[in-house]
């Protein structure tokens, strides 16, 4: 028996012990309409409420204002804009801190972070993997002069999809040389200016005014806890208003009332459940006979998207982001990282897909050639089971034969 057919005995045995007549009996949902929604199993709230963050910040706290470093590593910007769902309290933030460093918004100098004292910034929050030699360095720099280090969203915590570049066999050279020469446009420009050797920038290059300098690009993708130790987490592609709102209440507490901050190590934004509990789609634990996009089934309906042979990484992902893609219709590709309950989210989402195959001795379907078939409908399979987490898998990255 296959491990979703054991989710799916579990869940039938727990629904048999709840009294018949409960008013937590799965019904109406309310789903895809993006308001307030409920759990179909117990109508616990779905997701993880904002916290209640008062009134505005009053001014600047007891013991004056805490320094606060914001860095961007290796990311798409995303989780920068993010930080302004903090609706009107971005205005008032200023009062409670000193912003040192935030190169999306204000001038700030690698030179000043250097020159100040170790441990003199409060918190920061860095966002985006760790790809190259400046990543790297200022990722150790702000380590060393913080007090606290928030790993902020998805390709922090887990690599993201910048990890996907792991996958390469040869590495940053590989990537480097597809990029600025196979590429319609890199490769018509090396055709009209370099005539006898491809023009690829290096990490250093003498002209008249002096010397000019490139970040080293690494041939791995490191998440943010695999170059320095982090004190907290908060998941997301991006992290969601919600997350940011925990975040916000802890430090301010911290700053205004000297409340103790939460346990090292804790992953703010989180729930207790996965995804899959917290989708409020009526799940039947259909058999997949064909692989599909979601462009290719009607998902205006209550239906799991599992159900309607749509790949989804639910049942192995962490919620607390209230299953806003699967509502309306997308599935979940991972962003908030593996539940407690799977050691690497890939290989066990893989395994509660292919679980759901007619394939199982008590009842076969199919033979190997019908698996064949179905697996071959998946187009980018490492693509799919691991679009967030390479650095964090088993996998890690692309080897050759040997273990090299």
């Amino acid at each position: 028996m296959g491990w979703w057919a054991d989710r799916k005995k579990k869940k039938e045995e727990e629904k048999a012990a709840k009294p018949v007549a409960s008013e937590k009996k799965a019904t109406t949902v309310k789903a895809a309409d993006g308001g307030a929604c409920e759990c179909a199993v117990d109508k616990e709230p779905i997701g993880l409420a904002a916290a209640d963050l008062g009134p505005l910040l009053p001014g600047a706290p007891p013991n004056g204002k805490v320094n606060l470093a914001i860095y961007w590593a290796a990311g798409c910007g995303g989780c920068d804009v993010s930080i302004l769902d903090s609706n009107e309290r971005i205005l008032t933030i200023g009062d409670m801190a000193n912003i040192v460093m935030w190169p999306i918004a204000i001038d700030g100098k690698e030179k000043d972070i250097a020159a100040m004292e170790d441990g003199s910034i409060t918190v920061s929050m860095i966002n985006g993997a760790v790809r190259n030699s400046e990543n790297e360095h200022m990722v150790k720099l702000l380590r060393k002069k913080s007090l606290i280090v928030v790993s902020y969203g998805t390709c922090a915590c887990f690599g993201g999809t910048p990890a996907l570049a792991n996958l390469v066999p040869g590495g940053k050279d590989e990537i480097l040389d597809y990029v600025y020469t196979e590429t319609p446009s890199s490769a018509a420009f090396q055709k009209k200016y370099s005539n006898v050797k491809p023009t690829i920038p290096q990490t250093s290059t003498t002209v008249p005014e002096g010397e000019l300098t490139l970040p080293l690009m690494y041939d791995t993708v490191y998440s943010l806890d695999q170059v320095i130790d982090v004190d907290y987490y908060i998941p997301g592609c991006p992290p969601m208003q919600e997350s940011i709102s925990h975040l916000l209440k802890a430090v301010a507490d911290f700053a205004y009332k000297g409340v103790a901050l939460p346990p090292k190590g804790t992953m703010v934004g989180i729930t207790s459940k996965t995804l899959c509990e917290e989708c409020p789609r009526k799940k039947d634990y259909k058999r997949i006979v064909e692989v599909k996009e979601p462009y290719q089934v009607d998902t205006n309906n209550d239906q799991c998207l599992v159900d309607l042979g749509i790949l989804c990484l639910g049942a192995a992902t962490m919620g607390g982001c209230g299953a806003k893609c699967t509502r309306v219709g997308q599935p979940c590709r991972g962003c908030y990282g593996p539940s407690p309950d799977v050691q690497e989210i890939g290989s066990s989402a893989f395994t509660a897909i292919a679980s759901l195959f007619p394939v199982i001795d008590e009842d076969p379907l199919m033979g190997e050639d019908k698996v064949d078939e179905i697996m071959s409908q998946i187009k980018d399979p490492l693509g799919y089971f691991y679009a967030f987490s390479m650095s964090k898998s088993l996998i890690r990255r692309s080897v050759k034969e040997g273990g090299q």
